[in-house]
């Protein structure tokens, strides 16, 4: 029963998130509404970045963030985020689907270097690092959007463009 909801969940949250990649406006994607904030590119990247660390949640004991670029090259298209988005969502459902609840339960590290980010099971890792951390950077997305007048969809139900509001 704790997997399936598990499965529920992310997977309800992943069909929202690609549906706001899906409008994803390129010739928007080197815009930022403020200097320290990374632009729509960046953000729409780092999204895809959090997807892969949850297919590490269930790849790996832990994972360090020491060991990974800082930066990698800000997507510009949106089919190539959407190709990767659902070739990660691909994995990511296999993943969960294959593991048991004894795995879902086993502790899960993230770190930089020797500091530790935080030590969880697995099931508890996903929700926090990796679904809650997904949809933080959906809603900045959704700002984006907003501050660029492009319409942005509903998540939990419909948004003030699906109303006409």
């Amino acid at each position: 029963m704790v997997k399936q909801l598990i499965i529920g969940d992310a997977m309800n949250e992943l069909k929202s998130t690609r549906r706001i990649l899906e409008q994803l406006p390129e010739e928007h994607m080197a815009w930022k509404p403020h200097d320290k904030s990374m632009t729509l590119g960046g953000l729409t990247t780092h999204l895809i970045n959090v997807l892969n660390w949850q297919i590490a949640i269930f790849l790996y004991p832990e994972f360090d963030l020491a060991s990974v670029p800082n930066r990698r090259i800000a997507l510009e298209r949106r089919e190539d985020v959407l190709e990767e988005f659902d070739a990660n969502v691909a994995k990511l459902e296999k993943l969960i689907s294959e593991c048991d609840e004894t795995t879902l339960g086993e502790e899960w590290t993230l770190r930089s270097g020797d500091h530790i980010i935080l030590r969880q099971p697995r099931a508890l890792a996903l929700r926090t690092f990796g679904i809650s951390h997904m949809v933080h950077h959906r809603a900045q997305l959704g700002v984006y959007f907003r501050l660029l007048d492009i319409p942005v969809p509903g998540f939990y139900g419909p948004s003030a463009d699906e109303l006409g509001k």
